[in-house]
């Protein structure tokens, strides 16, 4: 095994949209093990928009990156040296390693993954954090009935996906909002959502609030969030007495910095937001996975057979090497990924 491995760290903070500058790939020694710890060869590294609100120094639930300090993340790796009678070299496991070649994670912080029952990959999404994201959010919060309308944005994402294929496992009509005719197109034909709407195609949150409203003439029950920006603007009004909104994300303004995008320029609609969910009686939960992993098992219980079988499905946009993570970020962040974001590191 060589001694050295590749990192990538925060070289600077973006303002906006980050950019290459904003990342720098370092060599450095390999670390070394101590007790209770395992070091593994990374195979796959996840990409997730969270990330982004990682680079601002802004106080969140979640510490900031420090510049200089390499960027953090989910991965997928093989076990070359381990401190812990729970591994053995060889392995696979699932941590939060980071972005880089190697990484060093206590044993307690791992999950071993079996490839026999699904590609290691999927550890990082469908049957990983995110496909938990969607799973948790459509139940915990959504509280689902049959016959009731469900919209999503990002509905090809690893997220959105799941949200969209569990609530046709239930029963309810999936309605998907996607950047682009083939995304659409795949959420319809592949993902079994009624419809989806191309947000690219409208103008303002007008056209795209006309677009949804003959997509879900009975209105709309449970909006999975997880863009914000126009799609919220253009679902709100349309919610229906009594619905439900898990809030995961809103990327459409992660770029915008510490403040938020929209905080300075232009009119302010909280007020009106607002008062949309109190005369309908809208239950709106924010949740962050990482307080749920106690129901991670109901999860894979759950989920894991239907992936197997072919009722679940999902798709990945990886690129190659290590040194390609900040491009593959930054196209993510600007929604030209198709499915779930990875990097094949080794």
């Amino acid at each position: 095994m060589s001694d050295q491995m590749q990192r990538i760290v925060l070289a600077k903070r973006p303002e906006g949209q980050p950019g290459p500058d904003n990342f720098r790939l370092e060599t450095v020694a390999v670390p070394s093990p101590g007790d209770g710890e395992v070091l593994l060869r990374v195979l796959y590294m996840s990409l997730d928009p969270y990330m982004r609100g990682r680079m601002d120094d802004a106080k969140s639930y979640s510490t900031p990156v420090a510049i200089d300090e390499q960027m953090g993340g989910g991965a997928v790796g093989e076990v070359i040296e381990s401190r812990s009678p729970h591994f053995k070299s060889g392995d696979i496991a699932m941590g939060m390693f980071g972005w880089g070649t190697h990484g060093i994670v206590k044993a307690r912080e791992l999950r071993k993954i079996d490839p026999d029952v699904a590609p290691d990959s999927t550890s990082l999404g469908v049957l990983g954090m995110p496909g938990f994201t969607g799973w948790y959010g459509f139940n915990v919060i959504g509280q689902p009935k049959a016959g009731e309308t469900l919209v999503v944005g990002a509905a090809t994402g690893p997220v959105g996906s799941m949200v969209g294929q569990l609530a046709k496992q239930k029963g309810l009509r999936a309605i998907g909002v996607a950047g682009g005719a083939d995304k659409c197109a795949y959420a319809v034909e592949e993902l079994g959502f009624d419809a989806c709407i191309d947000h690219r195609a409208a103008s303002d949150a007008k056209g795209l609030r006309k677009s949804l409203s003959e997509a879900c003439p009975d209105g709309i029950d449970i909006y999975f969030e997880n863009v914000a920006g126009m799609t919220l603007e253009a679902v709100l009004p349309m919610m229906n007495v009594g619905g439900r909104i898990p809030l995961c994300g809103m990327i459409a303004w992660y770029n915008a910095g510490a403040l938020g995008a929209g905080e300075t320029a232009g009119p302010d609609r909280l007020p009106k937001a607002w008062r949309t969910i109190l005369v309908n009686r809208l239950t709106v939960g924010g949740f962050i996975i990482s307080d749920h992993f106690d129901r991670f098992g109901d999860f894979l219980a759950e989920v894991g057979p239907l992936v197997g079988s072919g009722k679940i499905v999902y798709r990945e946009d990886v690129s190659e090497g290590l040194e390609n993570a900040p491009a593959a970020f930054i196209r993510m962040l600007g929604g030209k990924n198709f499915g779930k974001t990875l990097v094949k590191v080794a």
